[in-house]
């Protein structure tokens, strides 16, 4: 076992539809800090994966005339073709599937556990449910009786025996865990909402369905006529992913667990599964980072509303590095951000395009040209001091930034000391010159892997050969 493991988790959407700009936001901003331990030397492990039970995906199965088994199977061949477009890292990447046989074991030996807690019961129940979040919802949620989250999708009203979760019974745990582990939920005013929330007293939750009315799911254990509610089931991939309960060993080198998810799922990720694990016998998670939503003109992105920006169509037209770099730079991390085509297109070709893409031109040229003898050192993350600082605490924005600034002050020492000048009237004195651009630029390469892996690794075999592109890193749109 080594102390140099780390584990980050993304959620698992559901697999009805495509992946949308949030969830690859929150699998590209996992991958930058996964890429970014292993430069550290750590052993790393990113989970993502697929939510494959419930009401929503039942449906969709039967809209499209499928048995759900054959709807999910094909839904997760989707699934692995579009986070293969996002670039994420196949070395360290796992995507576990929550209809594996595996992860069902796991989510009833997690039942099971709960159960001897004294954590699980049954009742009779009447409840507000939007099948879009799979949540119940309280009339103060709901905005003119609709979800905010799922408008024009009607809300459902539920009323069956159900077992529940003693959710109630944690209120004094969790608080203690919040108080003792400040930073547990990043950043600090969604700790502050979540404790509020804990603070106000818990509700026990449902975590079953009636399988005579809901079939789709994981069985409960030692009763067949019911079918493990979706959240339940889904959160303990986290977990079951590592192998557990039956791998000890690998599961003792990877727990606990970084998670990042949106803002919608605050309550589910940093309370519920955290009440789930202590009944469990199991350490919370390590850490929790809640990102904000994407909007496109001021809006959130609805498809009535036609602002809908896909992240598939994105990497189509500008390329997966360029979608990596714009979610690493341009999107708050935990405040809401708002994209637009428009302001892509822009920053695309002022930053990409003209920026490092047209950088990378003009040194490497000049190397060839000017015949500059260069041999790479080999790179020290731990020199630069700045960047670990802002990386250690996760600001993707500011590390990116960082690098950019680099980037500018190349291009402006090219302006001043206007190397193609001194080439005419004396050689060595611009082969110095280029010398110095290049060893900016080989750290700009090295910095840059973390966040845009394929044009780092272009760029490192440009300097390394000593040639120009053949063509631009970026094409300007």
């Amino acid at each position: 076992m080594t102390n140099k493991s780390f584990y980050i988790t993304t959620t698992l959407p559901y697999v009805n539809a495509d992946l949308h700009i949030g969830h690859s936001a929150e699998m590209i901003r996992a991958d930058i800090l996964a890429r970014y331990k292993e430069v550290q030397g750590f052993d790393v492990l990113l989970n993502t994966g697929t939510d494959e039970h419930g009401q929503k995906i039942l449906n969709s199965a039967t809209e499209q005339g499928l048995g759900p088994q054959d709807f999910v199977d094909k839904a997760f061949l989707n699934f692995e073709n579009q986070i293969e477009k996002m670039g994420l890292g196949k070395e360290f990447v796992k995507a576990i599937r929550t209809t594996d046989e595996n992860h069902q074991k796991a989510a009833q030996e997690f039942w099971k556990r709960c159960e001897t807690s004294g954590d699980i019961y049954k009742k009779n129940y009447k409840v507000k449910y939007c099948v879009g979040c799979e949540l119940e919802k309280t009339d103060s949620e709901l905005v003119n009786g609709e979800c905010p989250l799922h408008p024009g999708k009607k809300i459902e009203e539920i009323e069956e025996e159900n077992y529940f979760f003693r959710f109630s019974k944690y209120q004094n745990k969790l608080l203690e865990l919040y108080k003792n582990n400040p930073e547990f939920v990043v950043p600090d005013f969604r700790l502050n909402e979540i404790t509020k929330f804990v603070e106000r007293g818990l509700e026990d939750f449902s975590i079953s369905r009636l399988k005579e009315k809901m079939p789709w799911g994981v069985p409960v254990p030692g009763d067949e006529d019911h079918v493990m509610y979706v959240w339940f089931d889904a959160l303990v991939s986290y977990i079951s992913t590592l192998g557990w309960p039956e791998d000890k060993e690998n599961f003792g080198k990877w727990w606990p667990v970084v998670q990042v998810c949106g803002k919608d799922n605050l309550r589910q990720q940093s309370a519920m599964w955290q009440a789930m694990l202590i009944s469990a016998g199991i350490k919370p998670s390590r850490q929790i980072h809640v990102f904000g939503f994407i909007n496109s003109h001021g809006q959130k992105m609805s498809k009535s509303i036609g602002n809908v920006i896909n992240p598939l169509d994105i990497i189509d037209a500008y390329g997966t590095e360029a979608l990596r770099y714009y979610v690493a730079r341009h999107l708050n991390m935990y405040d809401d951000s708002d994209l637009t085509l428009e302001k892509f297109k822009e920053i695309y070709n002022a930053n990409l395009a003209n920026g490092l893409g047209n950088l990378v031109s003009r040194i490497m040229k000049m190397a060839e040209n000017y015949e500059v003898k260069f041999k790479p050192a080999s790179f020290d993350l731990n020199k630069q001091k700045d960047f670990i600082e802002l990386m250690d605490n996760f600001d993707l924005n500011g590390a990116s930034s960082l690098i950019w600034e680099k980037i500018k002050y190349i291009d402006g020492k090219i302006q001043e000391e206007e190397p193609f000048k001194a080439a005419k009237e004396d050689l060595p004195k611009a082969q110095e010159m280029v010398g110095d651009y290049l060893k900016g630029l080989w750290e700009i390469a090295n910095l840059i892997e973390i966040f845009i892996p394929e044009t780092a690794q272009k760029i490192q075999e440009l300097i390394k050969t000593n040639k120009s592109p053949e063509q631009p890193l970026f094409l300007r749109k």
